[in-house]
Order: structure tokens, then sequence, then C-alpha cells
């Protein structure tokens, strides 16, 4: 497999720091060429998958315009300027939920949409979370902290409750590694 090159880039929007669009004339390896494939940018962000030490999972939920639902989510949340995932997702946890944790493993580092880029999504699994604090998150949305045993989430997916496919993939990322650690631990 050999990669596409990018003859001409255009900015079509930017609203930084956001999201920026764009378009490209690209070469195909065979020698044809593609006018305006579009390219879309946003910003990288965590999703944290977050087990108490009664391993429970720690969701939110909370509406999302996106969808125009009300939904259950991971804490997640952009990364900073040249913020390593870890420390954001240190900060996110306690600002959205007022967990902390000593235990973390990262899940992977994901692009959101391999045609258009996007963004990267950075998951991590936080083990033996417990609360140090009130939420503080500063968002603009109202968020309700939900608090559901780890054999319940594979239910919530199933219902729907779940709608954005970052929290699905991490939540299904997240209870194959602790599968894969129990497992490994008999």
């Amino acid at each position: 497999m050999r990669p596409w090159r990018t003859l001409a880039r255009r900015t079509l929007l930017s609203r930084l720091p956001w999201v920026e669009l764009g378009e490209e004339r690209v070469g195909l390896p065979d020698g044809r060429e593609v006018d305006g494939f579009l390219w879309i940018r946003t910003r990288d962000f965590v999703g944290i998958v977050a087990i108490t030490e009664r391993d429970e999972v720690i969701l939110v939920r909370a509406y999302k315009h996106g969808p125009r639902t009300v939904a259950l989510a991971i804490p997640a949340g952009y990364l900073e300027d040249s913020e390593e995932p870890l420390a954001a997702a240190k900060r996110e946890l306690r600002e959205e939920t007022g967990y902390d944790s000593d235990d973390w493993v990262s899940l992977g580092r994901f692009v959101v949409d391999g045609n258009y880029g996007v963004g990267t999504a950075h998951f991590l699994l936080a083990r033996g979370a417990h609360k140090v604090a009130e939420p503080a998150s500063g968002d603009l949305e109202e968020m309700e902290i939900v608090i559901v045993p780890r054999a319940d989430v594979s239910e919530y997916l199933r219902r729907g409750e779940v709608v954005q496919l970052a929290s699905a993939a991490a939540l299904a990322l997240a209870e194959s590694e602790l599968r894969s650690r129990d497992s490994r631990a008999r």
C-alpha cells in the first residue's frame, strides 16, 4: 500500500481551536488526481473509563447538542495545548466527576474518522477510582454523575443509552482489557 500525495491544500473554514475544514487535491498511487477531497480537524481529546474499587463504572449523563439528546457517556475532554493525554485524563476525571485514581492504563490512541482525519481520541482506564472532591467542570452543559455496576454497562449500550461512538468504543476496550487482566491473574 502506498500513501496518497497532497498536491494542494486549502482551508475553507477555520474556527480555531475548535474546528478547521478544508479541501485538498490529492495524487493517488496509480497516477489519478482527486480534486476537492475534504479534510476536517478537531481538537484531540481524552476519554476515561473510570472503575471504582467496588467494580462500578463512573459515567456522566448530559444533553449533547450534536445528537440532540440526553445520554450517558464516559468522562471526557479536550487536550489543552501541549498537554499529555494522561495529564488531561486526570484533570478531566477530577473536573467532571470529582474522582481520582492512582492506577491508569492506556487503552489506545485512535483517529476518529480515517477518511477525513477529524480528531484523535486517547482512551484511558482508571482503576480504583475514588471520590476526592466535588465536580467542577465549568462546562456549559448540566451533568449528572451516574455510577453503575460494571456488569450492567453492556445493557446500557444495547439499549442505546450511550450514543457517542467514542464512549461505546472506550467502554468495550476497557471491558476487554479488564477481562484479559482477570484471565491472566487466574
